[in-house]
């Protein structure tokens, strides 16, 4: 049986280390309770699963206050607490870019129908890259939020999300990162960065499982935003109205802890393993991959091409076949899984010139993807381009 190689690591990492499924287990066999709904042991435990994932979190990306690791359903859910908190005139101004997901487009799109705020798109090159310089131009009276994409999920770009951090801060701009490709794969510190909310998944590169996800606010930021959701909190249940301090102000309803306990464990794993052996792991696939497909006759791998400007997320096409079929042939004969297509992200691939072909193929590493893995990915396109007509 044809063994089936997982490069789909952008949308979901996979497989997830076994403390995170062992953790998933034992919540929902032996604790099963909702944090902060009752005084049992139970209950309480719950609550220390939030508290030590939180704590995890907070080391991992370096923010002194883990009440201000505010735990979501994913990460599109806080970038829109982010964006609608920020983000509430009519007449407000967002600056953004070109590279960014549909989690950025797509709410900022609504807040122009509903409100007729302005966003500005700062353009890309060909590589994915935008000039931070462009934000410091871009800069109005009435801008209310700066928000860019880390690491791009269509070619792996790394953008300079520090340089942008000092131009916001310059500005008292508010400013957010979506780092849903790069926790866990890049070293962030959101202080020296100059971060005031910072959204992502906990089910990618922290390995933890689907329907997890975080948002980081800077200490005393939460004054500045707006809250989305409201109800119950398990605190202050006297009053009628959203408690004020954190994280209960922006976490209303009961936590998804069987998720949260796999995160907590999938952060521990990522911090024993540690940030920057993960970087040069992945580095070293990077190497692999670039320089295997970069003779094969008829494909182009998209961005900047350079391991120290970009993750692992490698989109491709190969003359002669669309995406789709690409993505198919290398499922079926070669059992490598790929996503093909324009990724969530049309405004990228327009960058890139890819949009008017349906996009690209991608292939997306992982902590556990191997070098034997990459080998396979390069002899498997090798091969396919041979096969052409």
């Amino acid at each position: 049986m044809l063994e089936r190689i997982y490069f789909d690591n952008a949308a979901t990492s996979f497989p997830k280390p076994d403390c995170v499924h062992e953790a998933m287990d034992r919540y929902a066999r032996v604790v099963g309770a909702s944090a902060g709904r009752g005084a049992y042991r139970e209950a309480e435990e719950a609550g220390e699963i939030i508290e030590q994932a939180r704590k995890g979190v907070a080391e991992l990306i370096n923010a002194g206050d883990a009440n201000h690791i505010l735990m979501m359903l994913n990460c599109t859910g806080g970038l829109a607490v982010a964006i609608k908190g920020v983000v509430t005139e009519p007449g407000d101004h967002v600056i953004t870019t070109r590279m960014e997901h549909n989690s950025v487009l797509r709410p900022l799109g609504a807040l122009q129908e509903q409100m007729g705020i302005e966003v500005t798109y700062i353009a890309a090159d060909g590589m994915g890259l935008v000039d931070p310089d462009e934000f410091r131009r871009a800069v109005r009276a009435n801008t209310k939020l700066i928000a860019l994409v880390h690491g791009s999920n269509v070619c792996g770009t790394v953008e300079d999300i520090a340089a942008v951090g000092e131009i916001a801060r310059e500005f008292d701009v508010a400013y957010l990162v979506d780092a849903a490709q790069t926790v866990g794969h890049l070293p962030i510190d959101v202080e020296a960065m100059a971060i005031d909310m910072m959204a992502f998944p906990g089910h990618k590169g922290l390995l933890g499982p689907l329907g997890t996800g975080v948002l980081y606010v800077r200490p005393g930021f939460e004054s500045r935003l707006r809250t989305l959701i409201e109800g119950g909190t398990g605190s202050r249940s006297e009053i009628a109205r959203q408690p004020d301090f954190m994280p209960d102000r922006f976490e209303a309803g009961s936590h998804n802890v069987v998720g949260i306990a796999g995160l907590n464990e999938g952060v521990r794993y990522v911090l024993a393993r540690g940030v920057d052996s993960l970087r040069d792991h992945e580095r070293q696939l990077c190497s692999v991959f670039l320089e295997g497909t970069s003779e094969v006759d008829g494909l182009k791998v998209y961005g900047p091409n350079d391991r120290d400007k970009q993750i692992g997320v490698f989109s491709v096409t190969l003359e002669g076949y669309e995406p789709m079929e690409l993505a198919a042939i290398l499922e079926k004969r070669f059992g490598l899984l790929c996503r093909s297509g324009l990724h969530c992200a049309p405004f990228a691939h327009e960058s890139l010139g890819t949009f008017d072909c349906g996009g690209t193929t991608r292939f997306s590493t992982g902590a556990f993807t191997t070098l034997d893995d990459i080998d396979r990915a390069v002899s498997a396109l090798r091969q396919i381009a041979k096969m052409r007509v």
